[in-house]
């Protein structure tokens, strides 16, 4: 195997921005689109009115509602355009939607209770100072320490075949640097401006707007874990 230093590895910043410039236009996209759904619904009574529908799911079914819509559009939607796509079917059986179903079931539960935490701790205020505040915690804190280095985790587990020795053959010494740090770079080109919008909306609504901004981003960490593991195999057989 080579060494974390060998000529054949990519430096890490520039395999986060690598990630975050193949994702530009669509993350752009989805960027646009999440403003403007706050703006519609600052300013257009129509959609204010459907979204308060949204809201009023949350508190009928409680707990259980950012469980499922989060396991839907962060799981199965993702899942089943992986399996339509014949350069990712292969690497997506049937037997794996368990995996991104119960995977983004329990980060719907994590999210909602972060955001909760998030507006009993900073506020509710949608001011420049209380989205400020959000975003650094969201992103430097609860992003860098718990969510992208757990992501790799699972994502990275499930790539090496649900094997724990050939996961901690692959993390060995490149763990921090090499796995979670490129990732993490992308992922804040794709999430600070749209978690900014995000804490934009009240509380009941903050989940479902991630939950579209997460149905993208799921592919991306799909597909950069099987790069990842294309690559590992590329040195050991090296």
């Amino acid at each position: 195997m080579s060494s974390p230093h060998s000529r054949n590895d990519v430096p890490v910043w520039k395999a986060g921005l690598r990630g975050a410039r193949a994702n530009l236009a669509p993350g752009l996209a989805l960027q646009v689109a999440a403003v403007a759904l706050v703006l519609a619904y600052y300013r257009w009574p129509a959609a204010e009115a459907a979204l308060r529908g949204v809201t009023e799911w949350r508190g009928r079914f409680g707990v259980l509602f950012p469980i499922a819509i989060t396991a839907l559009f962060g799981g199965l939607i993702p899942f089943l355009y992986l399996r339509a796509q014949r350069a990712t079917r292969a690497a997506h059986p049937w037997r794996d939607v368990w995996f991104f179903l119960a995977y983004w079931a329990y980060r719907g539960f994590e999210i909602d209770l972060f955001y909760r935490v998030l507006a009993r701790v900073v506020g509710t205020g949608h001011d420049v100072g209380t989205l400020a505040a959000k975003v650094a915690l969201d992103q430097f804190v609860y992003c860098s320490l718990v969510a992208v280095p757990v992501m790799v985790l699972t994502f990275g587990w499930r790539a090496e075949g649900y094997s724990w020795p050939r996961l901690m053959a692959r993390f060995r010494g490149r763990f921090w640097r090499h796995e979670v740090l490129p990732l993490y770079i992308a992922n804040c080109a794709i999430w600070i401006p749209a978690v900014t919008a995000i804490y934009a909306l009240p509380l009941p609504l903050q989940l479902p707007l991630c939950n579209v901004v997460l149905c993208f981003y799921t592919l991306l960490v799909a597909h950069f874990s099987a790069h990842q593991a294309r690559a590992h195999a590329g040195r050991v057989g090296g």
